[in-house]
């Protein structure tokens, strides 16, 4: 059959189901039976997943057209990196194939399948095959996977940009890298909402052979996806604005909302939140009872499922949810969305825009309602990059050398393979292209001597090499284990609050923890307590004696941090304050930016502003670099360090997303310390290291390497092993090779990974670099000032109860204003 035959039957099938078929999915098809590989950017309910469906079915049409037998096998690969989209893309796959009235087979591969059904599979995959990228992994660990795997000619991976910039992406770059060999019909296919970086973005997927390159393309749907932004604005503005009631002050212009729209989604950036809002909604307004349900990832997985059917089913008013619904789900009843609080960045912001209106063609609306008067300048910043389509980009990873560790094992456990083979397969993949020869005969020795620190210990050899020079796991229980482990991908943990001498106080993350140092002090649970050491991951404390200050202990409600593009956009705002050209949310905050201007003033694009004012706690020091949560508190460790080697001096840190504070029971002189090279970009690696305890950092990243590289094992189902055994062995390791071997990959990859993706050094730099371009403000005030108001009420909110909060933040503001 000839394309326009094969079009004409999708057309048509198109018109059956009352649709309009858009150019970018045509498109898509040609290029698909064209023979090319390619990347597919279009907005969310915009019928992306038909763009590819259709191609792989009309491909098995043309293909049985030619021959009256059809191969046997599978045909198609489609990976979500959500086991919960699963359902509704085999759903998606099935109405294409009932409507073209083919007998082909869909089925679905996640840790979540029966066993009888995987039993099934393993005799016979289906046809089309709807996986993750760890159950890909645990294919390729199977016996045969290259003669199961050899008749495929396509995989998808869908929500590309959510895998970019993960190491399960490059879980999927090694998978793809050895599809490529193993099946040399294969075509690869991603599809990707809109980032900054689409054009890398294909690269990385695609990898850096000239044969997948050649028949590369990137397909742009070409739909102006209408959304549209509402800021709910208060009836008046507090001069003096303030983090910490959650925007609960707007419940009613909420509720009115609601009522208004068919169906509403509430977005909040933390579970906390989510359950607040919940509760409080439905204690105002008790007629909700009924109608409103709440989704977040503690919630047992059946209730989560029974609320998704109930928005498709339009029996629920409204939901309040956290990113647990960001993805993918199709809502097409949904009407209207909320955001609560600044989303941090701007494509966090538009795929929540886009659940409501979720088809295409449709209107989606958000409204954005700012938690504090601050967050509206975050509004009006989203405005504008909603209207011109600014959005982030997604930072691929290099060299994550204990993924590689993880997928050579799993090669080994199967077929085994041959490293020369190999090796030109890994080097092809964006991740590896500049291994070195060195690094590579590293890692070999890695996987079957246990390297240079481990080769005394038989349980480290756990690949032989073969008389022929293949490598493979031979011994039953290895397999085991590692197959057990395939695909895990680490998250952050909390450790245990103890006294020295007994006495659970609580538990806290450790991202907050490990940049505290052995007698740091900090506020927890009510208390003022010091860091007695870190152990087999518990906290152990003391409390603390003397009138140091403390720092802030912070939780996972804190993580979410100004994306790069974000922090541009909301300095770009905070300069148009001082013109005429005000946008709504501006204009609303002008009475916080009098008061502002009253006390200091809101910079322009040529000034940094640095306030300084003294209270009954000490004597303050302001910056605001408008960079970010991350960004500030590694920036206030580096200032403090810099500013304690010219004079002997003590402080307490405090920041958020748009400033931090030296707070010091002593002045410091800013003239002099500016002059002597306070934001010099030079030496930031080696005084970020001297400031901040990177050494315990990094121990904690190197327990997650250690985790995906087999180092440790976890345990079996039902009896894994305690995290803080997985800490305590991976520790030691750490030690192992920091003492004896410096120069081991992995411990490298930890200090790395450290600096790179947790102190994100590469931004602290470019903000000290464009902080010497500008005029330096130094601003003695008598009183804190609106911006300084909520770093200073975030300290407070520690110490006390939300009630107490709410009176003396009253009191301070009423204070302030005289």
């Amino acid at each position: 059959m000839t394309n326009v035959e094969l079009f004409a039957r999708a057309d048509s099938w198109f018109q059956s189901q009352q649709w309009q078929v858009f150019p970018f999915q045509k498109e898509t098809w040609e290029h698909y039976l064209a023979g090319k590989n390619g990347l597919l950017n279009a907005p969310t309910g915009s019928g992306k997943t038909y763009a590819l469906w259709i191609p792989i079915v009309l491909e098995q049409i043309r293909a049985r057209s030619r021959s009256a037998k059809a191969k046997t096998g599978i045909k198609a690969i489609w990976i979500t990196p959500l086991r919960a989209l699963s359902v509704e893309i085999k759903q998606a796959a099935e109405r294409v194939i009932e409507g073209f009235q083919l007998d082909l087979t869909v089925g679905i591969r996640t840790g979540d399948t029966a066993e009888a059904e995987r039993r099934k599979q393993q005799k016979q995959l289906p046809d089309l095959l709807i996986t993750t990228p760890e159950s890909l992994q645990l294919m390729l660990a199977s016996k045969d996977y290259a003669q199961r795997l050899a008749h495929c000619q396509a995989v998808v991976i869908d929500e590309w940009h959510e895998l970019l910039g993960t190491k399960r992406g490059v879980q999927m770059e090694l998978a793809l890298s050895r599809m490529k060999t193993i099946a040399p019909n294969l075509r690869i296919w991603g599809i990707s909402a809109t980032i900054g970086n689409l054009e890398q973005a294909r690269e990385v997927l695609l990898g850096l052979d000239s044969k997948t390159n050649e028949k590369a393309v990137l397909v742009q749907a070409n739909i102006q996806k209408q959304i549209e932004v509402y800021a709910i604005l208060p009836e008046t503005m507090d001069a003096y604005p303030w983090r910490g009631h959650m925007g609960l002050h707007l419940l009613d212009e909420v509720a009115a909302i609601v009522k208004r729209s068919k169906t509403t989604l509430i977005f909040t950036n933390v579970r906390s939140a989510c359950e607040i809002w919940f509760q409080q909604l439905l204690d105002r307004y008790p007629e909700f009872a009924g109608e409103i349900a709440m989704h977040h990832g503690s919630i047992a997985k059946e209730t989560r499922l029974w609320v998704e059917q109930a928005i498709r089913d339009e029996q629920l008013k409204v939901v309040v949810c956290t990113s647990s619904l960001d993805l993918g789900v199709d809502f097409a009843p949904v009407e209207t969305i909320i955001q609560i609080g600044g989303p941090k960045g701007v494509a966090r912001f538009m795929q929540r825009a886009g659940r409501s209106g979720h088809q295409p063609g449709k209107k989606s609306v958000i409204y954005f309602l700012a938690t504090h008067a601050m967050e509206l300048i975050e509004a009006s910043a989203l405005q504008k990059a909603v209207k011109h389509t600014l959005v982030e980009d997604r930072i691929p990873y290099l060299n994550s050398f204990d993924v590689l560790v993880q997928y050579l094992t799993t090669l080994a456990v199967s077929d085994g393979f041959y490293p020369n083979e190999i090796r030109q397969e890994v080097q092809n993949t964006f991740c590896f292209q500049a291994m070195t020869d060195e690094e590579w005969r590293w890692i070999l020795n890695f996987i079957s001597k246990g390297g240079q620190s481990l080769q005394a210990y038989d349980e480290f050899k756990k690949v032989e090499i073969e008389a022929d020079g293949k490598f493979k796991v031979n011994s039953r229980k290895i397999a085991m284990h590692h197959r057990m482990q395939i695909g895990t991908i680490v998250g952050d943990v909390s450790l245990q609050v103890k006294f020295l001498g007994g006495g659970y106080i609580g538990s806290i993350e450790e991202y907050f923890i490990s940049r505290l140092k052995p007698g740091d002090i900090f506020q927890f649970g009510g208390r003022r307590l010091e860091l007695y050491q870190i152990k087999n991951m518990q906290v152990l404390v003391r409390n603390a004696t003397g009138s140091g200050k403390a720092k802030l202990a912070s939780w996972l409600g804190g993580r979410l941090s100004f994306s790069a593009q974000m922090s541009q956009l909301l300095r770009e705002e905070l300069y148009r304050a001082n013109t005429s050209d005000l946008s709504v949310e501006l204009a609303a905050m002008e009475p916080v930016f009098t008061r502002q201007r009253r006390e200091s003033i809101v910079p322009s694009s040529n000034e940094f502003l640095i306030e300084t004012f003294k209270t009954r706690e000490g004597y303050h020091s302001l910056f605001y670099p408008f960079e970010g949560r991350f960004v500030h508190e590694a920036l206030a460790s580096l200032l403090a360090y810099r500013i304690s080697l010219l004079t002997p001096i003590s402080f307490s840190l405090a920041y958020n997303d748009y400033g931090f504070e030296l707070l010091s029971d002593q002045p410091i002189d800013l003239e002099s310390v500016i002059d002597n090279n306070l934001f010099s970009a030079s030496y930031v690696h080696q005084d970020l290291q001297s400031s901040l305890n990177a050494t315990e950092m990094a121990k904690r990243k190197f327990r997650d390497i250690a985790v995906i590289s087999g180092l440790v094992f976890t345990g079996y189902p039902g009896k894994l092993i305690k995290t803080k055994h997985l800490q305590g062995s991976s520790q030691l390791f750490f030690e192992v090779f920091r003492d004896y071997e410096p120069d081991n990959l992995l411990l490298q990859q930890a200090i790395r990974e450290t600096f790179e993706h947790q102190l994100e050094e590469g931004r602290v730099i470019l903000a000290l670099e464009r902080i010497n371009q500008q005029n330096i403000v130094v601003k003695e005030c008598s009183k804190p000032t609106p911006f300084s108001f909520p770093i200073i009420t975030d300290r407070l909110r520690e110490k006390l109860s939300s009630e107490t909060l709410a009176d003396r933040i009253a009191k301070m503001t009423a204070s302030f204003m005289k």
